[in-house]
């Protein structure tokens, strides 16, 4: 069992990381090849990707319940098809009608690959190995994504839109490649055994009891998850939603970077991911979710005030431009904390039956956040509320501790730190049997869980 899940986790992994290099061959450039390569103007450029972010917030609330009923492949297959055809219409696409088309096809496409792909990450992983996963995932598609851009950049030449349609050739290749690598993985399917471990016997008992159409009110019942959906919003808000409007607008209006030093920052950003995953992961696996959490708010908080700062320093441009690249290094230390931790947590506190409809609910929740975020950004950005603006965020990434710290009180043992949890039950069955290690690593979790519930 564990051989065939890590062999099919390491497919799911690869397709990935390939599905997101061709993202980032286009990505960088969808804005330049509307307005100016197709000669469409900058309002349609704007309205291209606002329908993709809107498409993406039309179809969420029904991804969940379809990956509940009919697994995530189906989904995830989908997802695929439709992320090909979009792109392939961006290609070939000369008219403002084709290029929106495309743009709602290829939203529609990766909207529903997150979850669906997430939910089969957990299919494929155990609560010990679940952080290490999804740091791996969100790894490849930062390695995947630099990669992509940095040549696509070398390849594209405005002049030329056939340097473009050839970009977007590559990307829809790389969906059929996702499509044909996911074909080939075969998913186990989750044991109650771990999942009620992980969620406790009255959340177990609970998801007896609902059908699936009810499972909006059994995930706005959840306060855990509710809180934890509110807290990933003020995340997603603060940091992504900012990299493309009011973070970029900030540095080059009030520190006067120029435009290739800008890109220097994110490299800085992409940079301190990739470098430091992995060595970020080893230190916080074994922590408290919550904290680890609450300690990226910080960071974030200190990350905004460098930027703030930056805008401050007349006179002194290295020291600015310093000041401003450091912003982008930090929120990539938050970033590598935040992908062993927060979509781990989300599958924990999924009842067996709606993972799939929690993990869509917390992709919605990113989209709105990555939707209203360039939004208020940019508004704040066109008025000059440069002061407001950094005030609102460094606000916003003290509430992110504020909230992760809440979300602790209200987690169990096992789900705010699983990896102790299930170290300490398994150290008791160091003796015993080996066909007896698992049910009593589970027993010894369910324990650990009622007296939480007790002590509450």
């Amino acid at each position: 069992m564990t051989r065939t899940m890590s062999a099919a986790l390491l497919r799911i992994q690869l397709g990935n990381a390939l599905a997101a290099f061709g993202n980032g061959f286009t990505a960088p450039f969808l804005f330049v090849y509307a307005s100016r390569v197709r000669g469409l103007g900058d309002g349609t450029a704007g309205a291209v990707l606002a329908v993709f972010a809107v498409v993406a917030l039309a179809v969420l609330p029904f991804t969940g319940r379809v990956i509940d009923r009919r697994g995530p492949m189906p989904v995830a297959l989908a997802g695929s098809g439709l992320g090909m055809v979009g792109a392939l219409g961006f290609g070939m696409a000369e008219s403002a009608p084709y290029v929106l088309a495309s743009s709602a096809l290829m939203g529609a496409g990766v909207a529903v690959l997150q979850p669906a792909l997430a939910t089969m990450i957990v299919s494929c992983s155990t609560t010990v190995t679940r952080s290490h996963a999804f740091a791996t995932q969100f790894f490849l598609n930062n390695l995947g994504l630099g990669i992509g851009g940095l040549l696509g950049g070398l390849m594209v030449d405005e002049h030329r839109p056939a340097t473009f349609t050839l970009l977007f050739v590559i990307e829809s290749a790389m969906f059929v490649v996702l499509a044909l690598v996911l074909v080939t993985v075969r998913l186990p399917r989750l044991t109650s055994g771990e999942v009620d471990a992980v969620r406790g016997p009255a959340a177990a008992s609970a998801t007896t009891r609902e059908s699936p159409a009810d499972s909006w009110s059994v995930l706005l019942r959840d306060r855990s998850m509710v809180l934890l959906c509110v807290l990933g919003f003020v995340l997603f808000f603060a940091c992504y939603g900012q990299f493309e409007s009011g973070l970029s607008a900030y540095a080059v209006e009030v520190t006067r970077i120029s435009t290739s030093t800008l890109g220097v920052a994110l490299a800085a950003n992409t940079a301190m991911i990739v470098l430091a995953q992995y060595v970020v992961l080893r230190l916080v696996e074994r922590r408290r979710r919550s904290r680890v959490v609450a300690l990226v708010g910080l960071i974030w908080a200190v990350a905004w005030v460098a930027a703030g700062v930056s805008g401050l320093v007349h006179g002194t441009q290295a020291v600015a431009t310093t000041l401003l690249i450091t912003t982008y290094a930090l929120f990539g230390v938050g970033e590598t904390m935040l992908s062993p931790t927060v979509a781990p947590l989300v599958a924990d506190l999924a009842p067996k039956r709606l993972l799939g409809q929690y993990n869509s609910a917390f992709a919605l929740v990113k989209q709105m956040a990555l939707a209203l975020g360039p939004a208020v950004g940019g508004l704040l950005a066109a008025v000059g509320a440069y002061g407001t603006y950094i005030v609102m965020l460094v606000g916003c990434s003290l509430g992110v501790s504020c909230l992760a710290l809440w979300l602790g009180r209200r987690l169990t043992a096992v789900q705010d730190r699983p990896y102790r949890s299930v170290v300490v039950a398994g150290s008791s069955a160091a003796h015993r049997h080996p066909s007896e290690v698992e049910e009593g690593v589970m027993t010894e979790m369910i324990t650990e869980e009622r007296r939480t519930m007790a002590s509450v």
